[in-house]
């Protein structure tokens, strides 16, 4: 399969044409970026929970949406843990809100839609969601499930925060409970990402 290296393939020999490349592409991705680390090109087969296994020293995440395949990584003694997503910019279906949204979120999102409503803040919302979610996974192996995270989107300054309910997630001895992200809306696309940097303090819990 052209693109692929052996230990990739058989993963998606069974996929549909889409599925095959959007796996292709988005390992490309990664491999352009392991480059640009100095790392040589390797195979990137999903992990338990379908997260890829990164050479050792190495920290990313991947993302995939109708029309856009993006990859980030980072060397591990800089970056404990990262994750970053692409949604379409289009509103969620009827009544996912509600499945992926605490109830203090869902208030947050109509304030948001009702202030500006050009964005597809519920949309937003998930994607950050996802973004955290791969970010705790790559720190801790655990997954988090929707109501394990409270986000609060910043409209001003393209920035987001999570709460995160349940403990876990430990850089330098200093257990975290908040991490931040960014977003940025443009060209039809929602895009999330969060890094949780290997060392230092953590930010102070009564930000905002």
């Amino acid at each position: 399969m052209g693109g692929l290296l052996p230990g990739e393939a058989a993963h998606v020999a069974r996929c549909v044409p889409e599925r095959r490349r959007e796996f292709t592409t988005v390992r490309l991705c990664a491999r352009r970026a392991l480059a640009r680390l100095g790392e040589r090109a390797v195979a990137l087969p999903p992990g338990p929970g379908g997260a890829p296994r990164w050479p050792d020293g190495v920290v990313g995440s991947m993302t995939h949406c109708r029309g856009y395949r993006a990859a980030a990584l980072a060397r591990r003694r800089d970056v404990a843990a990262l994750g970053i997503d692409a949604e379409p910019a289009e509103p969620l279906t009827d009544g996912l809100l509600e499945t992926i949204a605490l109830p203090g979120e869902r208030a947050h999102v109509r304030l948001l839609l009702r202030a500006r409503p050009s964005i597809a803040w519920d949309r937003l919302l998930f994607s950050a969601k996802e973004a955290v979610y791969k970010t705790a996974f790559t720190a801790t192996g655990t997954r988090l499930g929707f109501d394990d995270a409270a986000i609060t989107l910043d409209p001003v300054d393209g920035s987001f925060r999570a709460r995160l309910a349940l403990p876990g997630i430990t850089v330098g001895g200093q257990p975290r409970t908040v991490l931040d992200g960014r977003w940025s809306a443009a060209r039809a696309l929602l895009l999330t990402a969060v890094t949780l940097p290997a060392a230092g303090p953590a930010p102070p819990a009564g930000r905002r």
